[in-house]
């Protein structure tokens, strides 16, 4: 099958949003999202193949926290898990202990080898970091530079979860000047009403949604 005439395999590329075992029901995750099974992230390896096997370079992006994580409720006294506070002004929901640097669920569930780049992402414990651009007090990743030195201008974009990381990473992408297209049944949501809140943002903001790989390449 061609490619979509719209896309050259020269200058797009693939970012799997942070695939990682604390994410997913296969592997009991601390924070699995709903539909994280076996065949999703099998079809999220085939799509990756699908792609590369055309030409089209992978990059993945990997929450790595470290253990005093400021996400993590378990760091703050007499928070629950999922409440949201105020830090320094910063909207904070807290999570539980996920993607901790060192913990065998904090690992990427496809063979690192297979990307050309890894980026890992929260490593500041004092910040957030849903987007693989940047994280809540601005610094950068790396991502950006990444892409920018091989020549990528339009990225398709898919992962965990759809109505948090996929979307920062994707509207981030966006305002960097990026061509952006979503696989939307190669994302899964924390949760169904804000995972469609999100796909219509970034509808609205000019970002291509496609159901499935196939729709384009």
């Amino acid at each position: 099958m061609r490619m979509d005439p719209q896309m050259n395999k020269e200058k797009t590329g693939v970012i799997v949003v942070d695939v990682q075992g604390d994410f997913t029901l296969v592997k009991q995750g601390s924070l699995a999202v709903q539909g994280t099974d076996q065949a999703y992230i099998d079809a999220v390896i085939a799509a990756a193949e699908r792609c590369k096997s055309r030409g089209v370079p992978i990059f993945a992006t990997q929450d790595f926290h470290p253990p005093d994580h400021i996400s993590f409720f378990t760091n703050h006294k007499g928070s629950a898990v999922y409440d949201t506070i105020k830090i320094e002004g910063r909207t904070q929901i807290l999570w539980p202990p996920h993607c901790v640097q060192g913990t065998q669920n904090a690992e990427l569930l496809m063979d690192r080898d297979f990307f050309s780049a890894v980026i890992p992402k929260g490593l500041d414990p004092r910040f957030d970091s849903y987007s693989g651009f940047f994280d809540d007090n601005g610094a950068k990743t790396g991502l950006n530079k990444t892409l920018v030195s091989q020549g990528i201008n339009t990225l398709l974009v898919f992962g965990l979860a759809l109505d948090y990381c996929v979307r920062a990473t994707a509207m981030d992408a966006l305002q960097l000047g990026f061509k952006v297209i979503l696989v939307k049944d190669l994302c899964r949501g924390v949760a169904p009403d804000t995972s469609r809140l999100a796909v219509t943002e970034m509808a609205s903001a000019g970002i291509r949604i496609i159901d499935t790989i196939s729709d384009i390449l």
